[in-house]
């Protein structure tokens, strides 16, 4: 069999760091995680191919080659999603479908041989064994959630490392909590499961041996969901780390609670995490409560600054859009971000996924509009808020205007870098050449070219006086706020 492998295309948002990318020359931030994991399902023999859209075209001569094709993705990427399976289908190819949106959607799905829904580690081997058969079926749906020790070391080899800007792996699966807004639960369940510290170590192993140094995504949802786990996992990590000379800077997805446990910090600090995401959502309690979101309890604030003292920089996102936000909720959100310090703050209006808990209850009180883009940044409802529509997008849109305003933006990174400096040094996945060629496109776009060019260079000669130790994290920092500036321009104004 030869199968070809295709990842839609994501649209411009926040994970996408499309315009931050260009200063680097790469061209998408993660690869394809979840289809690197499905090629390592499939029988050694048969030949693979993969096809990033967000790397390089979908050529003709590609679905042509293939005897079976494919397709993933999130509810974000339906579009794409759609036209790719068109244009297989079109080419008489069989077409296999999986991933979150096909496994969540309520809409009609596109026109495919194989749907796959939830998690594929027991399914798809009884799929290769039908097909043996000449028996395929139409759908399968895992009855139980598989162990992760079912789960292989993904076919990093297929993607072309060199066009990335980090490399994902993935730890564990589901988290503990009960957010009325999430759909990771819906798709991963409430108990957190783990993969063993031999699988986690031997794809770190497979990263390493295929040449990549730099940062390494733990996909996790929430990394922390299963405590037990994560506490005998570190260690290893930290150890593994040493033994190959630092080769990765980790970074991952948390929920806030991880500022109660300082053992863990420290545990993660040795292991070499140096970012983290929080589901910070709002400071509004009452919104909190909405939202069932009981692990933000206490001091917010005080959280961040205890998982910044490990040397850790908190991105973190952030929600307007609840039945319980206040009239001042915009200065509120803005007046949290800029105390947090936290530069790469990611604020959405609330979005009602198909099948959350929030979709059910929004749907019984009749104020669904329909099914989400899966982009919470365009300033798209599909339900009917409590506040006023107009009101509730234009103060979104305020958020968004002044918190990535350059003066803002870059005063919140030097806070970051005050609250998170450390002496150890990140890892890089560019050369010497390279690293100089992205500073000097770098200057040239922020410190020549753009209008803000002014802020840039106050904010350069203050890196250099004050925190020229972490000369490297700003020039990141700078890239990523000029990121989110081109993307408020796209969807705020």
């Amino acid at each position: 069999m030869k199968v070809l492998l295709v990842n839609p295309e994501f649209p411009d948002t926040y994970w996408s760091f499309r315009h931050a990318l260009p200063f680097e020359r790469k061209r998408c931030a993660f690869p394809p995680l979840g289809l690197l994991t499905v090629s390592a399902l499939l029988p050694r023999p048969w030949q693979r191919r993969l096809v990033d859209l967000n790397v390089r075209a979908l050529k003709s001569s590609d679905i042509q080659w293939a005897d079976m094709v494919f397709v993933t993705g999130m509810l974000v990427q339906k579009e794409s999603i759609h036209e790719v399976v068109r244009r297989c289908k079109a080419m008489k190819k069989r077409v296999v479908l999986g991933g979150p949106y096909v496994t969540t959607t309520i809409e009609d799905l596109p026109h495919v041989d194989h749907v796959f829904l939830g998690e594929a580690e027991t399914t798809l081997p009884q799929f290769l064994e039908d097909l043996e058969n000449g028996a395929a079926k139409r759908s399968y749906k895992a009855i139980e959630r598989p162990p992760l020790s079912t789960t292989p070391v993904a076919d990093f080899h297929l993607a072309a490392l060199k066009h990335y800007s980090a490399m994902s792996v993935q730890y564990s699966r589901g988290c503990p909590f009960n957010c009325e807004f999430c759909d990771i639960i819906e798709i991963y369940g409430r108990v957190p499961r783990t993969k063993s510290n031999q699988q986690i170590l031997a794809e770190l192993d497979a990263l390493f041996h295929l040449g990549w140094r730099g940062t390494v995504f733990i996909v996790d949802d929430n990394f922390i969901g299963n405590k037990k786990n994560v506490r005998l996992l570190l260690p290893a990590l930290a150890d593994w780390q040493e033994r190959n000379g630092h080769p990765f800077t980790l970074l991952t997805e948390a929920s806030v609670n991880l500022a109660d446990d300082n053992e863990l910090l420290k545990d993660m600090q040795r292991a070499g995490f140096r970012r983290v995401f929080l589901g910070i959502e709002t400071p509004v309690e009452e919104s909190l409560k909405e939202a069932q979101k009981s692990q933000n309890r206490g001091n917010l604030l005080e959280s961040v600054k205890r998982i910044q003292s490990y040397g850790m920089e908190v991105m973190a996102g952030f929600i307007v859009g609840f039945d319980n936000d206040p009239e001042d909720i915009f200065e509120r959100q803005i007046d949290f971000i800029r105390e947090s310090a936290i530069p790469l703050a990611m604020v959405g209006l609330l979005t009602a996924l198909p099948d959350t808990q929030l979709w059910r209850r929004l749907e019984k009180e009749g104020r669904l509009l329909g099914e989400s883009s899966g982009n919470n940044t365009n300033c798209a409802l599909n339900f009917v808020p409590k506040m006023d529509a107009a009101r509730l997008v234009e103060g979104y849109q305020s958020i968004m205007r002044t918190i990535y305003k350059p003066s803002e933006y870059y005063q919140r990174a030097l806070d970051s870098m005050k609250r998170t400096a450390q002496k150890v040094s990140e890892p890089n996945s560019l050369n010497m050449a390279a690293s100089l060629g992205a500073f000097v496109r770098l200057v040239l776009k922020l410190g020549v070219m753009d209008r803000e060019r002014k802020e840039f260079w106050r904010f350069f000669a203050r890196t250099i006086t004050q925190h020229y130790d972490q000369f490297p994290v700003s020039m990141r920092l700078a890239a990523m706020g000029y990121h989110f500036r081109k993307l408020n321009e796209a969807y705020g104004d």
